[in-house]
């Protein structure tokens, strides 16, 4: 079955982004948010994103226009029901994940195949909540979506190869790298990504050097683009806690343990960029 018609659950920064680099090659697309008002964040974020790239001469306005005549924002979810491909991009709760699940299961063709954006959680473990778990994979995309080259397709003992291919020749399609991996909590990158991000937390919290040094010093002698601190600030200081406690509820390892520092930030709402202040303070920049 070829994909001609994409479902992207969610609306906010990943699935808006999503949903515009799947306009972008051509499908149709219907984008779903639980009320207007995030449906209509989201369709304005998606613009203004664009919008940017047409001033910097990255696209011109015919182009953004092509694009969003090729999505269809809603809020129903019975939009879904002939899509060929839905993506899940809701919130990482597993009740609510179960919750959508279940009625998507109702909604869709038995053709439809099912992938979740979760950086973390348990693919298998989702399929499960449907009756069609030979046609359900991971495709975990990065942040920001139109940028970032990077799409991780995660197999479960289950799937069907074929699906996989096609999920994977989708992905492609969108102008992105495909790496396939197995469905382990992580994945690939967060199994790399989260302990280093941990280990830096620790490491300042037992003096080792400031929190500046210790970026400066992963920037210029690893030779990453940005240090630990100012990687954690961009993510959002919830989204590192929720997979690293997924990472040591699966494990039970230390090395996935946050740090004290991780879990007052979350409670004192200091998430990073998003709020205003994570290890860094971006209030007046």
């Amino acid at each position: 079955m070829a994909i001609k018609k994409v479902g992207v659950a969610g609306c906010g920064l990943m699935g808006s982004g999503i949903a515009q680099v799947t306009a972008q090659a051509g499908y149709d697309v219907i984008v779903r948010e639980i009320n207007d008002e995030l449906l209509n964040q989201g369709m304005s974020r998606m613009k203004s994103f664009m919008a940017e790239g047409v001033k910097r001469g990255k696209m011109t306005q015919e182009q953004m226009d092509a694009i969003l005549s090729k999505i269809t924002p809603t809020t129903d979810m019975h939009a879904f029901a002939d899509c060929d491909l839905v993506i899940e991009v809701i919130v990482e709760n597993l009740a609510l994940k179960k919750s959508f699940y279940t009625e998507l299961e109702s909604i869709c063709k038995p053709e439809t195949i099912f992938a979740s954006n979760t950086s973390s959680m348990c693919i298998i473990e989702m399929a499960s909540f449907t009756k069609r778990q030979d046609r359900f994979v991971g495709l975990h995309f990065f942040n920001p979506v139109p940028l970032m080259k990077l799409v991780e397709v995660v197999k479960t003992q289950v799937v069907k190869d074929e699906i996989v291919d096609e999920v994977r020749t989708f992905a492609e399609s969108l102008g992105k790298k495909t790496v396939l991996c197995k469905d382990t909590p992580g994945f690939i990158v967060n199994r790399l990504l989260i302990p280093y991000m941990l280990e830096a937390i620790r490491a300042w919290e037992n003096g080792l050097a400031s929190i500046e040094d210790i970026d400066l010093a992963m920037q210029l002698g690893a030779g990453y683009p940005m240090g630990p601190f100012t990687l954690m600030d961009m993510l959002g200081h919830d989204t590192t806690l929720a997979i690293a406690n997924v990472f040591f509820d699966e494990y039970k390892d230390p090395r996935f343990a946050a740090p004290p520092t991780l879990k007052r930030m979350v409670l004192a709402g200091h998430l990073g960029r998003k709020t205003g202040k994570g290890f860094y303070d971006y209030t007046n920049k």
